[in-house]
This record gives C-alpha cells, sequence and structure tokens, in this order.
C-alpha cells in the first residue's frame, strides 16, 4: 500500500469513527494498527482491487472495533 492510499485511507476511517462517536484517541490508535495489518496483508499482492482493499480493511479493522468495520464496509449503502 502506497502512502497515498495509506493517508486517504486514515482520512476516510476517521470520518466513519467520528460519525458513530468513537473517541479520538481509540479511533486513531484502532486506524494505526489497522493500516499496519492491512499493508502485512497486501505486501504479497501484485494487484489489488477495491473490493480487495474494502474487505481487507473492513476485516483488520473488525479486530479493534466491529461498528466502525461496518459503518466502514457499508459506507456507499448505508442511508
Amino acid at each position: 500500500m502506497d502512502e497515498a492510499l495509506a493517508k486517504q485511507l486514515k482520512k476516510e476511517l476517521k470520518v466513519h469513527a467520528r460519525a458513530i462517536g468513537v473517541p479520538e484517541g481509540a479511533a486513531k490508535a484502532f486506524i494505526e494498527q489497522t493500516i499496519l495489518g492491512a499493508q502485512k496483508n497486501l505486501t504479497a499482492k501484485t494487484t489489488i482491487t477495491s473490493q480487495d482493499l474494502t474487505r481487507l480493511v473492513s476485516k483488520e479493522l473488525a479486530k479493534y472495533n466491529s461498528d466502525l468495520a461496518y459503518a466502514y464496509k457499508n459506507h456507499d449503502k448505508i442511508i
């Protein structure tokens, strides 16, 4: 995962965390750990799709906060 994608992902996750009421300090820790875990899993892949990335990030995020993982995974479906 390149730096620009990681930065964009952090921004998106912070917005989702704020929207569901996750405390800022906890959200920052969750996001950092999620991105590190996703980067470890993506090192072996040469090409990934946005669906792969969404699935992987939500899986990693579910380890720390299931509500935030749900909000991220379904962000385009929530009305």
